[in-house]
């Protein structure tokens, strides 16, 4: 037939389904599945008609039930019907009339175990399902003989013998009767059948040896035949089953839009159109339906508009040279390249064209993204004091090396984006990454939160002036970087950590660094000696205003490093002191600091004062496990002093194995440096002297009683204490009405 008269017929086919459909849905209500429905269970697909679960299978009939069985753990369907676990079920095709269910049916053994062993007969009577021709029966063992029962009037069998001249032995010979024999059911479409095992020799006792008889659908040769105890361990073998839709009671399937054909008729035929197949016919005094979807579809043909066309034109082309594929219903056309040849040209010039377009588009987003950059760069850059950095190092040459300004690349790089996984501590100011440059220095990156634009002109210089001290005991500032938002200080990194996680650490595990009281003396005149040279020793003094312990560094070897410049100030040579907002922690802050708001080089003698302490004791320096009156560590040791009971608040990590001598004028000398009154504090040039001496000379103890010049700090009057986390970060309240500001970047 021509290709224009199969185009009509294809038409006109297509329209009478149209309408033959049309009139069939009015008569008949369609099969609503719902979505909620479960589809698979334990890997198996089930598909309408069959179903998991009320309203999900043909009519609530429950031949057609799955249950899907979880208590073993791994979900496992069973067709409820006839309680046989289902190991596959699929829909009609072109290859058979009905439906297959693949079962797994116990085996029949005999003198496999100790206890009685049972066969229950497979018996599907009165349901829409059968044995198919495709099943054997399969005896395994010596002296075995196996026969079905309950199919009448036919008795059939096999035996199998392991007598060596009995039989055919090889790897692709079938079982006949060598180790194992089969036989083939009697006839198709069984719905009953028994397994019986007897002896050859009529020895019905255990001497006959493991024995076991199985229907399967699998295809078994003396090759994959195993021992019969193997099958007996499994348990089961796979029976297939087919099945088909029962017309005796009403249907809530609707097949309207299926070609009908019965297998009673010859010479039917149908066209590509149709999306499915429904074929008719009697067994057993039953009419059946089954469907399918036609060639040219997939799908389920037992639900509403189930079938749907296969694009056989997705694949591999199915055309002839020259040709291309065109899908239509059911099936596809070829059609001459030269009709579509115009088109493609057109529609890759097209293409090109937008290729063209998109990529200059692209390129000219990046490009205009990119100066966009570099312009809010140089905005940050100006705003942050860049212009008054640049003339610092300018009018400074022989510092310019000194000063590094890093680029918000580098930076970028150097801590992977500012990761959080680079992130060595948060604080009130900012935030403390690990990074690492591009020559492989590992560096200590600061992003601070805020920037106060009203002192960045102070900020720079004091950049400049932080970034040229040079000393062992000092966090060295490498540079930083002023195209972000905010500046970005970088410093050296120091690996171990801050001297307040070593000395109160809350885990259980033990920290040796703090055990002994020579590292505790090694601390206290590294601190001094840089603070020495903060104050007096540098360009400009400096004065820390911060320090505390979680601001005191440990290098690799447990030197310490005194770091955190984050409210440093310097002055000139001709002032004394400087008169600012109060900034610091309590438990650190000068009382004298806090009530006046000028902060003298005495303030630092009276913090390192409060670190002494910390170190001699253990202790921190707020605590509420304290007293009230002795809430402060610098209240709880002065009021020992003057109790004399200096032994009973030394750390006990220290006391069994320390000089005790040195402990005692160390101690004086922290009492001296938290005198109220700072003029009688030594400086810090005289601290650090004489903690060398302490350290290095005989001691000659004076146990200072100078009860007139030692004053107790009492925490209640004229500041108040507010807790807002650990220890170190404590806010203040003055009733002057001054903000302590605590700074906690640790």
């Amino acid at each position: 037939m021509g290709r224009d008269r199969s185009s009509i017929y294809n038409l006109l086919s297509l329209l009478f389904l149209l309408i033959h459909g049309s009139i069939a849905a009015t008569g008949q209500d369609l099969a609503v599945v719902s979505s909620s429905c479960q589809s698979h269970c334990g890997g198996i697909v089930i598909p309408y008609p069959f179903g998991i679960g009320k309203d999900c299978y043909l009519n609530n009939d429950k031949w057609y039930e799955v249950i899907c069985n979880k208590t073993s753990g791994n979900p496992v369907p069973f067709l409820s019907s006839i309680n046989r676990e289902v190991a596959n079920i699929s829909l009609p095709d072109d290859f058979g009339i009905f439906g297959l269910i693949q079962i797994k049916n116990p085996i029949t053994s005999s003198s496999c175990s100790n206890r009685e062993e049972l066969s229950l007969a497979l018996n599907v009577t009165g349901s829409p399902f059968f044995l198919t021709a495709r099943n054997t029966l399969v005896a395994v063992g010596c002296n075995n003989k196996a026969l079905m029962t309950d199919v009448k009037p036919q008795i059939g069998g096999c035996e199998s013998t392991c007598d060596l001249g009995f039989g055919r032995r090889g790897q692709n010979i079938s079982c006949d009767g060598y180790r194992c024999c089969q036989a083939k059911i009697p006839s198709d479409r069984l719905q009953q059948i028994g397994i019986k095992i007897e002896s050859l020799d009529g020895n019905t006792t255990a001497a006959a040896g493991c024995r076991v008889a199985f229907l399967t659908d699998e295809t078994y040769s003396q090759s994959n035949i195993t021992k019969p105890e193997m099958f007996y361990r499994k348990g089961y073998a796979t029976v297939q089953l087919g099945w088909f839709i029962d017309m005796s009671h009403k249907m809530s399937v609707d097949t309207g839009v299926c070609y009908s054909i019965y297998l009673d008729q010859s010479g039917y035929s149908y066209s590509n159109y149709e999306a499915c197949i429904c074929r008719y016919g009697n067994y057993s005094e039953r009419s059946f339906r089954s469907c399918l979807c036609n060639s040219g579809y997939r799908g389920n043909p037992y639900l509403p508009s189930g079938c749907t066309d296969i694009d056989e034109c997705e694949g591999p082309n199915p055309c002839g040279k020259g040709e291309y594929c065109k899908n239509i219903l059911g099936s596809f056309s070829c059609k001459s390249k030269r009709d579509k040849t115009l088109p493609i040209v057109l529609g890759i010039s097209l293409g090109f064209g937008l290729l063209v377009l998109a990529t200059g588009a692209w390129w000219l987003y990046k490009f205009i993204r990119k100066q966009m950059e570099i312009k809010r760069k140089k905005k940050f850059f100006k705003r942050n004091g860049g212009l008054l950095l640049q003339q610092q190092l300018i009018s400074n040459k022989g510092s310019v090396e000194k000063t590094r300004v890093f680029s918000s690349k580098e930076l970028e790089k150097a801590t992977e984006n500012f990761s959080v996984n680079r992130v060595l501590g948060q604080g009130g100011q900012g935030t403390v990454y690990k990074g690492m440059l591009v020559d492989g220095k590992i560096v200590a990156v600061k992003k601070s939160k805020v920037v106060d634009e009203d002192k960045l002109e102070e900020f720079i210089n004091e950049v400049v002036i932080l970034s040229q001290i040079n000393h062992r005991n000092i966090v060295k500032l490498l540079g930083c970087c002023l195209e972000t938002e905010v500046p970005v200080l970088v410093y050296e990194f120091i690996p171990n950590g801050n001297l307040f996680e070593h000395l109160h650490h809350d885990d259980e595990s033990d920290d040796y660094t703090m055990a002994t009281w020579e590292m505790r003396m090694g601390i206290f005149v590294d601190i001094a000696g840089a603070l020495s040279y903060l104050h007096s020793a540098a360009s400009f003094p400096i004065y820390h205003r911060d320090i505390k312990s979680t601001n005191i560094m440990l290098d690799e070897k447990y030197r310490a490093k005194v770091s955190d410049f984050g409210t440093s100030r310097s002055v000139t040579i001709d002032h004394t002191h400087l008169t600012t907002v109060v900034a610091g922690t309590v438990g650190y802050v000068d009382p004298e600091y806090f009530q006046s708001s000028q902060f003298t080089d005495k303030s630092d003698v009276y913090s390192f004062g409060v670190v002494l302490v910390e170190l001699i004791t253990g202790e921190k320096p707020i605590s509420f496990l304290r007293s009230d009156e002795n809430r402060t560590l610098a209240t709880y040791f002065i009021l020992a002093m003057k109790e004399s009971k200096l032994s009973s608040i030394i750390d006990a990590r220290i006391k069994d194995n320390c000089n005790l001598e040195q402990i005692i004028a160390v101690a004086n000398l922290a009492r001296r440096c938290l005198n109220l009154n700072g003029k009688k504090r030594p400086n810090m040039r005289e601290v650090s002297t004489e903690l060398e001496r302490i350290r290095f000379s005989q001691i000659q103890i004076h146990n200072e009683e100078d009860d007139e010049t030692m004053e107790i700090i009492n925490v209640g009057d004229p500041w108040s204490v507010l807790v807002t986390g650990s220890s170190s970060n404590i806010i203040t309240t003055s009733s002057f009405r001054r903000n302590l500001v605590t700074i906690g970047d640790h």
